[in-house]
């Protein structure tokens, strides 16, 4: 007798990977829109060339894994991976850069470890942190907001020539970290910083706060992991912070609007792959997640930690689950005084 052959309930139906995809992408448009009316269309280059890198990898991958292309293809993680880390680089990024980030994305963070559902980092954060540590200027050269012509842009891109003098400048977060002697009210004069948090930075956040929102109405992920992480960056930030003296480490909203805090939080602790699995387990990965932030930021080597911490949490992920893990239906939690045989 022929068996019935029956489809995943990931491929159809109103929650196939495809539609799940889609969403975060549209989800990241907010984002997209207030980094292009920033930066002009660097960051629209940036994704364009990392979302044919992405594809391209990823279908040469899985032909040398004997593996249909165009059906993986078609599911959409390819392309958010490509769009998340484009919004992660800097815009105007050299070609070869994001070419080797988004790569590296695709075959060390993804298609090595057998693909979509099998990966126990987050692809996208492997690709930042590998251009991260081995091209640690390039990964800080941010364009002035408004500053930077197409023409210019697009020959640093291309390696024709480099970001004229004034034309970049460091982020509120690089600044913050090298700061030994200006108070914060000193410091805020610098051109860095806006508002509460970085220039233009700020804006970024709040638009990716506005996707996350959307995300969560959609219910694609529960509050546990973000809601963790943006505690416990609080709380940190709230703890050490030493008013507006030269050693302080910046305020709470300031940690919440700078960097990747936002993006961070609602589109890279939220991957159901590469987390924990249950409420309790999610809300105590987000809250490493944040911990590991506010830690990196004020005493580590990196201005922002977003991606470093976020792979640390991915390899606690499995120990999280295994001490977390919800009760069997129908079956009552043991007993802490059992004994052998009884």
């Amino acid at each position: 007798m022929a068996l019935p052959r029956i489809t995943s309930p990931h491929s159809t139906g109103s929650n196939r990977t495809q539609r799940v995809m889609l969403l975060v992408l549209a989800a990241t448009l907010p984002g997209t829109i207030v980094l292009t009316w920033l930066y002009g269309p660097g960051t629209l280059i940036n994704l364009c060339w990392a979302s044919a890198v992405a594809l391209g990898c990823e279908a040469l991958m899985l032909k040398a894994r004997r593996r249909p292309v165009q059906f993986f293809l078609r599911d959409g993680s390819a392309l958010v991976t490509a769009v998340l880390l484009a919004l992660a680089l800097p815009p105007y990024s050299p070609w070869w850069l994001t070419l080797v980030a988004t790569g590296s994305a695709i075959i060390f963070g993804k298609q090595l470890y057998g693909g979509l559902g099998q990966n126990p980092f987050n692809p996208a954060m492997i690709g930042y942190v590998v251009v991260l540590i081995s091209f640690p200027v390039e990964m800080t050269s941010w364009p002035v907001p408004h500053g930077v012509g197409f023409g210019a842009g697009l020959q640093h891109i291309l390696g024709i020539a480099s970001m004229p003098d004034g034309w970049s400048q460091a982020t509120a977060l690089d600044v913050m970290k090298l700061n030994k002697s200006l108070t914060l009210d000193e410091l805020w004069a610098n051109p860095a910083f806006g508002h509460f948090g970085g220039i233009g930075s700020e804006v970024v956040n709040l638009a990716f706060l506005a996707g996350g929102l959307f995300l969560l109405h959609k219910r694609l992920f529960s509050w546990h992991a973000p809601v963790g992480m943006l505690a416990a960056l609080t709380l940190m930030s709230l703890v050490f912070w030493n008013g507006s003296g030269s050693d302080s480490n910046g305020s709470p909203l300031f940690h919440l609007l700078s960097g990747a805090t936002m993006l961070g939080a609602f589109f890279i602790v939220t991957d159901p792959v590469s987390s924990a699995t249950s409420n309790q387990g999610r809300l105590i990965f987000g809250a490493g997640v944040g911990i590991l932030v506010y830690v990196i930021r004020a005493w580590g080597g990196y201005p922002d930690g977003v991606a470093f911490a976020v792979l640390l949490m991915n390899l606690s992920a499995p120990t999280i689950d295994y001490y977390t893990r919800p009760r069997t239906y129908g079956h009552r939690k043991a007993e802490r005084g059992f004994k052998m045989g009884e």
